[in-house]
């Protein structure tokens, strides 16, 4: 009897530990996986295939990407293309028939998005590096973080219907604070609003629209297109109409030209960094913002 009593108690305990295991979530971005782990909390072992710093259109489809997939029970994506050069390389690779398109362990966050600048007409590659779905850096308005967060707290739950509550009640703890949030930045924001601002790439779309910013030019010609020199000075001449004083670029791209640039109108270069752990201290979503906003008003306040 004793023995008996024994094996059932270690089979309670394994099938006790297995609902127990955490649901192993890679995503393609840093700030999906930080938006992960504030609905999922311990529920959730995250990884990121794309560090911070990285520029997420550019990866290599490496065999370590494609291990870290292989393992996952939920692959996120950014979506709208951001991903189109890799992702479908790595899960080909993974060889994880649970996290394959169609599968309940994949998700596009993109779903339930409103995107920004989609084409009106054909598609083609003497356009740039378009985007045919809109442009894909929605989450750099805080507002879509909101999105992105029930997107996510809905497939965990499905994955995860034990734990169905406790997703929900973090989701809503993280959106009330989201909230409180966006309100300290949009005033801290409120006195440049209608700044206009120059940026390399059209990453900043979002951001701009929500925190007030016009964006009025690039220092790319079309997106992915180096600018030629007479694109530069026609930029020169309109940011000086324009009285623009500040030129953000991601830190992945060159400084070389927004420099140029910046010497022959007075504007100043900024660097930001678009995704979470872009620079260091950087960890959360509310960190990211944090970041931008200060970074911001401190360069705006000089230049106005």
């Amino acid at each position: 009897m004793k023995t008996i009593l024994m094996v059932l108690f270690g089979v309670l305990f394994a099938f006790g530990s297995a609902r127990a295991a955490p649901l192993r979530v890679v995503t393609t971005t840093e700030d999906l996986a930080a938006i992960v782990r504030e609905i999922g909390g311990p529920l959730v072992e995250v990884e990121s295939l794309a560090r911070g710093s990285q520029d997420p259109h550019f990866l290599e489809a490496r065999p370590s990407l494609m291990l870290k997939a292989s393992r996952a029970d939920l692959f996120v994506q950014v979506g709208l293309g951001l991903e189109a050069g890799w992702a479908s390389s790595v899960l080909v690779g993974a060889r994880n028939p649970a996290i394959q398109h169609g599968a309940s362990g994949y998700l596009d966050a993109s779903r339930g998005i409103q995107p920004l600048d989609v084409p009106s007409g054909p598609v083609d590659r003497s356009q740039g590096d378009v985007h045919p779905f809109g442009n894909p850096h929605y989450w750099l308005d805080p507002e879509n973080g909101k999105i992105i967060a029930r997107t996510i707290a809905e497939r965990l739950a499905a994955l995860r219907p034990e734990s169905a509550g406790r997703i929900e009640e973090n989701r809503k703890g993280f959106e009330r604070r989201l909230d409180e949030a966006i309100a300290g930045w949009k005033k801290r924001m409120a006195p440049y609003e209608g700044t206009p601002v120059v940026t390399y790439h059209n990453s900043w779309a979002y951001f701009a629209r929500r925190f007030g910013l016009r964006v009025v030019g690039y220092v790319e010609p079309k997106s992915g297109i180096p600018p030629s020199p007479a694109h530069i000075q026609q930029l020169i001449q309109h940011m000086k109409r324009e009285k623009v004083k500040v030129i953000i670029i991601d830190p992945y791209f060159a400084r070389s030209t927004p420099d140029l640039i910046a010497r022959e109108t007075g504007a100043r270069v900024l660097v930001l960094p678009p995704s979470v752990g872009g620079v260091e201290g950087i960890r959360t979503y509310f960190d990211l913002f944090d970041y931008l906003i200060d970074q911001l008003t401190m360069a705006l306040s000089k230049g106005y």
